[in-house]
């Protein structure tokens, strides 16, 4: 009786440990699971019929399992700088059922004139905060929590600079035009420009401090300009002896960026509406841990995986040496939210 009890014993441990590890293994898939997630990103057309195009691209963006929905720019260059105007397209986007986060594009503000013909651009820029940016969420029906820049008191104007994360991702909006970053040329100080690169700058230091500290995988920025950050020279070093035109509105912040990504442990992502070659698909160029990605005018979806090589993949596989899940999984993840927006 005593062996019988003792082997029954020594069975039941054996099932138990078996148990917590196959729960341990699941638990374990269950959060890998969890970090995989998509996003969408709506580049920004300058082209006539702005709003339904708009509203089509958010529809379509609606009715996949994205955990967000990235909206770049909310007018077109002829539309007008209305509050009217503005309204609707504030309207358009928080009815998305997606998180919709706004980013804004220099057609939204910087060419905008008041009745006298002078430039309006700083009264419209400030209007535009007021109406997207004004909550610390995003637009939509189901609500994404930001972090805007507007909550430090020395910044609290720059509410379109806002973060987020989903997974192991850090994901951020700054507002960079695309008109060369709206740097004028006219005599005296570039106040507006000026102003905005000082707080820029605190943003991505921000923003690669709080990723190192949570030991995240990667960084995404999203931005209306491109920052030609992979087409510089090789090496930090060669990059600062270079020579930069005076008037690149974006030599200061492309320069950061390369030193906070040379320095960061995970992949940097550069997310631009700038416009595609003509029959270019957006797809995603890496140089080391540093990728830039130009989405033009098109509307994208994103997948980030952690067990792929590259661990972003836009639309079709773009390197057929990397891991692709199986067709069922991939259909079990499309009629699944992230974790982390319920």
């Amino acid at each position: 009786m005593r062996t019988t009890s003792r082997r029954l014993s020594v069975l039941l441990a054996a099932v138990l440990l078996t148990s917590s590890a196959l729960a341990a293994k699941s638990a374990k898939n269950v959060k890998a699971d969890d970090d995989t997630h998509r996003f969408a990103v709506i580049g920004h057309s300058l082209g006539d019929g702005f709003g339904a195009r708009l509203k089509q691209a958010i529809d379509e963006a609606d009715d996949k399992s994205t955990a967000f929905v990235i909206v770049t720019g909310i007018k077109g260059a002829k539309e007008a700088c209305s509050d009217k105007l503005y309204q609707q397209r504030r309207e358009l986007v928080a009815d998305a059922r997606r998180p919709a986060i706004v980013v804004p594009t220099a057609s939204d503000w910087t060419g905008c004139r008041n009745s006298a013909g002078r430039t309006n651009a700083i009264e419209r820029l400030n209007r535009i905060r007021e109406l997207f940016y004004a909550e610390p969420q995003s637009l939509g029906a189901r609500k994404l929590p930001l972090t805007r820049q507007s909550m430090s008191p020395r910044f609290r104007s720059y509410a379109e600079n806002a973060h987020w994360s989903v997974g192991k991702v850090l994901y951020a909006a700054l507002n960079l035009p695309a008109n060369n970053n709206h740097y004028l040329t006219e005599a005296g100080r570039n106040s507006e420009y000026e102003d905005r690169l000082v707080a820029n700058r605190f943003w991505l230091n921000r923003l690669f401090a709080i990723a190192k500290r949570d030991k995240l995988e990667a960084i995404v920025l999203f931005a209306e300009g491109d920052l030609k950050a992979l087409s510089q020279p090789t090496g930090l070093r060669a990059l600062l002896r270079r020579a930069v035109p005076d008037n690149d509105g974006f030599a200061e912040t492309r320069r950061q960026v390369l030193a906070l990504a040379q320095k960061f442990p995970g992949k940097v992502l550069l997310v631009d509406s700038a416009p595609l070659a003509k029959g270019a698909k957006p797809a995603i160029e890496w140089r080391g841990n540093l990728g830039h990605l130009s989405v033009g005018k098109e509307e994208i979806e994103v997948t980030v995986d952690p067990a792929r090589k590259t661990l972003f993949k836009v639309g079709e596989a773009e390197d057929a040496g990397e891991k692709t899940k199986p067709e069922k999984q991939e259909k079990q993840e499309e009629s699944r939210h992230p974790k982390a927006i319920k």
